[in-house]
């Protein structure tokens, strides 16, 4: 049995890591399967779904420490893109079609670290499902990242929970 569902969470204009794991579960739950897996997935490419422990502090926007921690790891090895021209990537027929097809802003375009993030992270974890409970250790949470610093966007997470009910 598959069962496919979905949920939307908010991004902000910094790296924000929204923690799914509850609703994962609850979606898990709900499709009464007892053996099995759940998918989690984004579809968007400035975004990855990662599995961490929970930090109990948070800095002043309310990022968990362990992510800033991640955050501040990332930016040494893929600096935050500030102008055009930094990155190869996006060049001038990007912006233009990006303009003409989907009436985007120039500067929107400047996320390019925020693409590299997510390829280096992965946009999506597989979580066993065992007695119809996650498989995620004493620890392990779900965290949906948005690493576009560009703009605030309303952002979709797919899940897929596949197995077998009782």
């Amino acid at each position: 049995m598959i069962v496919n569902s979905t949920f939307c969470i908010q991004s902000d204009t910094r790296p924000t890591f929204d923690d799914v794991t509850d609703r994962v579960a609850e979606i898990a739950r709900e499709s009464g399967i007892v053996k099995g897996h759940v998918i989690v997935y984004s579809q968007h490419t400035t975004c990855s779904v990662l599995i961490q422990e929970q930090s109990d502090d948070v800095n002043y926007y309310g990022t968990q420490l362990i992510m800033q921690d991640l955050v501040n790891v990332l930016e040494k090895i893929v600096p935050r893109c500030l102008t055009e021209g930094q990155y190869l990537h996006p060049g001038p027929k990007h912006i233009e079609i990006a303009g003409r097809e989907r009436d985007e802003l120039p500067w929107w375009s400047l996320n390019t670290d925020a693409h590299l993030r997510s390829v280096l992270l992965g946009r999506s974890v597989i979580v066993p499902i065992d007695d119809g409970k996650l498989v995620l250790g004493e620890f392990g949470r779900i965290y949906f990242a948005d690493f576009d610093q560009v703009r605030a966007r309303k952002r979709t997470v797919f899940v897929q929970v596949e197995g077998e009910t009782e």
